[in-house]
């Protein structure tokens, strides 16, 4: 009888490991990253202005999305889903350790092969989960798809506080080394039982022929955006409106970027993609649910920057005598998502066996509000802060609680709704383009954090005001559109 994990192929435990130590490395990183470079240098920081840290961890969380379309491509059409998530896991654990030399310039390398080796291993350990199981097994793949984002949020309670703890009371560079020391256990027990896997993801996927969107029509118009994006980004420099020699400018300028290209691809999509009107009249309300998901993106995100140094600076951390590490605060999230994912999936059951189980734009509308309420208590808790006094980490805790609900009303279903709403045509390039929206949505997030600024104590209150208007406004919004939207989507839940 073949071994089996938890009742499913025991090469999902070999994936479940992995990524589990993935995110155990990266998890516990980012929770470091916001701290360690606005801390003082005679404190073993890089002592770099909130503005330069939120431009910097903006771009990098940015990236890591972004890099997911060139490594999936890497390992579907040269090196097969194996080989790309061997040398992504290797790529990231040298991120790490180049992190841990105590040296600017490290410092950057580091995180430049991180989001390298991110690209390469995240979007393909996720698609060999798939590979796993039949087609007539969906009910099964479902569950192991489950049990392989437990080992996700595992990884993303530890990594914060292992890291987090021998971060900030021994050494910083010691818990970008621990990262690192998580990554290389997950590729250890990858290379062990890795024969678990069998066949799956050892060649590539695809031939290496010409796809729709390489085209020589489609050609022309990459060379056209390319080369009006040079010459945009050129007068913006030269006007002095960006300064692409500085990190902020430069995280404007990709967020610039990102806007032209989603704006041509779904204005090409529309126009001259062939489509009749019912595909058009869907691949709108995908282009407003990408909008929806980067502003929840965009709030949700400040877990990892503001509400990190808010942790640090005006949250009393104190239990029986014992300050928390500011960093732990980062375990709380993934925690609710082990807590809460089970209760919400058994709710959306129970509710579609009524008929009663909301459509995905309310689901979207939902999350919105729930970031929304939830930035309403960092207001509070920043109105406290502004009387000199420390905010209870209560604030924070349900914060992350209404945040986590959120997310469970979002993220879950997004990926799922550009398969059933695309063209059939366009799908890959449809959950593509919900990545690029994630990836604004961090970026947009790390030049918010950047107007943090723990000397001006009267703007936090308003910094935080801001995504309440965007949360609460664009869910309504949404509710507000939900009619029109459940038409265009035709039979599409």
């Amino acid at each position: 009888m073949s071994k089996t994990f938890f009742g499913h192929p025991r090469g999902l435990a070999t994936l479940f490991f992995t990524e589990m130590w993935e995110r155990f490395s990266y998890y516990g990183m980012r929770a470091l990253l916001v701290l360690f470079m606005t801390t003082p240098l005679a404190e073993g920081g890089l002592a770099f202005s909130e503005e330069t840290t939120g431009a910097i961890y903006g771009l990098y969380t940015c990236f890591v999305y972004l890099l997911a379309l060139p490594g999936g491509w890497v390992a579907d059409r040269l090196i097969g889903t194996r080989k790309a998530i061997w040398y992504g896991g290797i790529i990231i654990m040298t991120g790490h350790f180049v992190l841990a030399i105590p040296n600017e310039m490290t410092f950057f390398l580091g995180l430049i092969l991180i989001v390298i080796g991110t690209g390469l291993l995240k979007p393909n350990i996720s698609s060999i989960v798939g590979d796993l199981y039949s087609k007539d097994e969906a009910a099964r793949r479902d569950a192991g798809f489950y049990i392989f984002y437990m080992g996700i949020n595992v990884g993303a309670v530890l990594g914060p506080l292992l890291c987090g703890y021998f971060a900030e009371n021994v050494n910083w560079h010691l818990g970008f080394a621990l990262a690192g020391v998580g990554m290389a256990l997950g590729l250890v027990q990858y290379r062990l039982t890795g024969g678990y896997l069998g066949d799956i993801g050892l060649k590539p996927n695809i031939e290496a022929d010409e796809s729709e969107f390489e085209s020589t029509g489609n050609k022309s118009m990459g060379i056209i955006m390319a080369m009006g994006t040079v010459v945009l980004l050129a007068i913006l420099q030269m006007t002095g409106q960006i300064d692409l020699f500085t990190a902020t400018g430069l995280a404007e300028a990709t967020i610039i970027l990102i806007c032209l290209i989603a704006l041509a691809y779904f204005g090409y999509v529309l126009l001259a993609g062939g489509l009749n009107s019912d595909e058009k009249k869907r691949v709108v309300v995908i282009f407003i649910l990408i909008i929806c998901a980067a502003v929840f993106w965009s709030g949700f995100e400040q877990h990892g920057s503001s509400f990190n140094l808010f942790a640090r600076d005006f949250t009393n951390r104190n239990i029986f005598g014992w300050e928390i590490p500011a960093s732990w605060f980062q375990s709380v999230n993934p925690f609710f998502l082990i807590t809460l994912a089970p209760v919400f999936g058994a709710m959306w059951i129970r509710l579609s066996a009524k008929n009663l189980n909301p459509r995905t734009p309310i689901k979207f509308a939902l999350g919105l509000i729930l970031v929304g309420v939830g930035f309403y208590l960092m207001v509070v808790a920043a109105g406290i802060a502004a009387q000199g006094l420390k905010a209870g980490a209560f604030f924070l805790i349900v914060t992350y609680f209404l945040h986590t609900c959120g997310e469970l009303c979002l993220s879950p279903v997004g990926l799922s709704t550009m398969t059933k709403l695309a063209p059939k045509r366009y799908v890959s390039q449809m959950m593509g383009m919900w990545f690029v929206g994630t990836a604004a949505g961090n970026l947009v997030a790390g030049l918010v954090a950047g107007r943090f600024d723990p000397e001006d104590l009267d703007q936090m209150p308003d910094l935080f005001m801001n995504f309440v208007y965007s949360g609460i406004g664009v869910g309504i919004i949404l509710l507000i559109l939900f009619p029109l939207l459940k038409k265009w989507m035709g039979e599409v839940k």
